[in-house]
């Protein structure tokens, strides 16, 4: 009873605060923008929003289902109801580590070969369907290909991820809709938390208290539905994303060549990792790995400001852009201790039982999405009234805010440990508070960042800086899996000094992101008198 009439208050909660949010869209017009008429719009919005909304609800839904019981399957006994691989912390955390950077690494190339082969609109179908089939391997009860379906759904999202974000703009560029962008990447950014809150509870349940591959398998009906949903509904996208930006046919070929290539040399190594013919330290690899992505972002960030040829303001903009990148970096490596050491603290120490049934520990991460749905429209809302009194504070200001309200929820788990160190296991209102902190956090950055780098890339690198966005995620997840191997070493007493030092380097890297948008602002005013 008392479980039904607090989903319930969520419940009032989100669709009042939507409702708020509606009323406003329709008392500024927003129905009747540009001479659009009814039938071209969706609540003000390019009704193509409709179809990436739900490809997109689906493609998070496979994500962070498999994802959140991607440590605990690793980390799982040989033996008993659901036996896992039997792995030690370092090694599992490591492998997660790596997982999470090579999805969103794999959007840099993803961005490359839409912009210059494929289109977006083929590249998000074609990573679609290689995700569903990444699925489909890990539901298959062998634990020899799980690498195989690992470098799948890498693969496929590195094709869908930032593209499907770059179609966004794109809807909002073709309808002349400019003002409506922000809205209409927070209204997508509400199907990420959707679908990962249908993953984590569907996926969830079945792969701890079924079977693992039950879980994986729930996954990959997930992203087939997405699958059908994109292919029925693409004529709504019309010709946004549709051509690539090359029309070289001699370019396709070579482009075309390249691209089986890579993916098959992908696909042989995966294969060599599941034979044993090649053995890796995960933890070396983890970290060889973050720093082959910073140096390949350092790389890009120069070329672009050097040698891409760009006016003056977009060089200018391009800083801009790096200094939000640093940020998004530092905030997910945070943030992804989700499906990480804070997942392991769950299982561990937390006291997961309610009114007598406990709750599967994948279900735990359910608290970030729902609190996104309930926040977003708050916090749109509170831009929006800012903006209008010229109060709206600039990008890295409200970065700055994302990874100080990050620092901040691991100074509560500095408070958790130290209790579960008293008494063996804490309530979960210490890990509710978390993820309070860490949404607030991530509405904060996230879809702020995404309407940058959309608004303020250079136009013919908009799928390639999208990837850049996603790499910074890529660059989070890699160092959240080395921070996650170092909290939980030994248990709770690696716990402190590790998320310690998180919270000290947040603070290094926000005072560093002022001073640096402070000088960026004095030569701008310079160049302008």
């Amino acid at each position: 009873m008392a479980r039904a009439s607090f989903g319930q208050i969520f419940t009032i909660i989100d669709l009042a605060s939507w409702l708020r949010w509606l009323r406003q869209e329709r008392s500024e017009g927003g129905f009747q923008l540009n001479d659009q008429t009814d039938s071209q719009l969706f609540l003000g919005h390019p009704k193509g929003l409709v179809t990436l909304f739900f490809t997109e609800m689906w493609e998070r839904m496979s994500y962070y289902g498999m994802r959140a019981l991607l440590v605990l399957f690793m980390t799982g006994g040989l033996t008993g109801f659901n036996p896992g691989l039997g792995w030690s912390q370092i090694e599992a955390q490591a492998v997660y580590g790596i997982y999470v950077g090579l999805v969103y690494f794999m959007v840099v190339p993803g961005g490359w070969l839409a912009d210059n082969l494929f289109g977006h609109q083929k590249a998000v179908l074609y990573g679609a369907v290689v995700i569903a089939l990444g699925h489909l391997v890990l539901a298959v009860p062998i634990n020899e290909t799980f690498f195989l379906g690992l470098a799948l759904v890498v693969l496929g999202t590195g094709l869908l991820k930032g593209n499907i974000s770059t179609i966004v703009g794109r809807l909002y560029e073709n309808q002349g809709m400019e003002d409506k962008r922000d809205a209409g990447y927070t209204i997508f950014y509400m199907s990420i938390n959707i679908g990962s809150t249908i993953g984590f509870v569907v996926c969830g349940y079945l792969g701890e208290k079924v079977g693992w591959h039950w879980g994986f398998g729930a996954a990959a009906v997930g992203m087939l539905l997405g699958v059908v949903s994109y292919i029925r509904y693409r004529h709504l996208l019309g010709d946004a994303g549709l051509l690539p930006n090359s029309h070289d046919e001699g370019v396709k070929e070579r482009l075309i060549l390249r691209s089986v290539f890579l993916f098959i040399f992908m696909l042989a190594g995966a294969g060599l990792l599941i034979s044993g013919v090649v053995t890796i330290s995960p933890r070396d690899f983890a970290e060889n790995f973050a720093y082959f992505l910073t140096a390949v972002a350092a790389i890009y960030f120069v070329y672009l400001y050097f040698f891409a040829g760009l006016e003056p303001d977009e060089q200018r903009r391009i800083l801009l852009l790096l200094l939000l990148f640093v940020a998004a970096a530092a905030f997910w490596s945070g943030f992804d201790q989700s499906g990480g050491s804070l997942n392991i603290f769950a299982r561990d120490y937390t006291d997961l039982n309610f009114f007598g049934f406990e709750i599967p520990v994948s279900w735990v991460q359910v608290f970030n999405p729902i609190m996104v749905i309930i926040f977003a429209p708050m916090f749109a809302a509170f831009w929006a009234y800012l903006a209008k009194r010229n109060l709206d504070p600039s990008y890295p200001i409200k970065f700055v805010g994302g990874v100080f309200l990050m620092a901040l929820s691991f100074g509560v788990m500095l408070v958790a440990v130290s209790l579960a160190l008293q008494t063996g296991t804490v309530g979960v209102q210490w890990l509710l508070i978390t993820y309070l902190l860490q949404t607030w956090g991530e509405l904060t950055l996230s879809p702020i960042g995404l309407s940058a780098f959309s608004k303020y890339s250079p136009k013919k690198y908009t799928g390639q800086m999208f990837g850049l966005w996603f790499l910074a995620s890529a660059i989070g997840g890699v160092l959240a899996g080395i921070l996650g191997g170092d909290a939980m070493d030994s248990g709770l007493e690696s716990m402190s000094p590790t998320f310690t030092y998180m919270i000290q380097y947040y603070a290094v890297i926000a005072i560093a992101i002022l001073g640096l948008a402070w000088a960026i602002n004095k030569m701008q005013s310079r160049n302008s008198t």
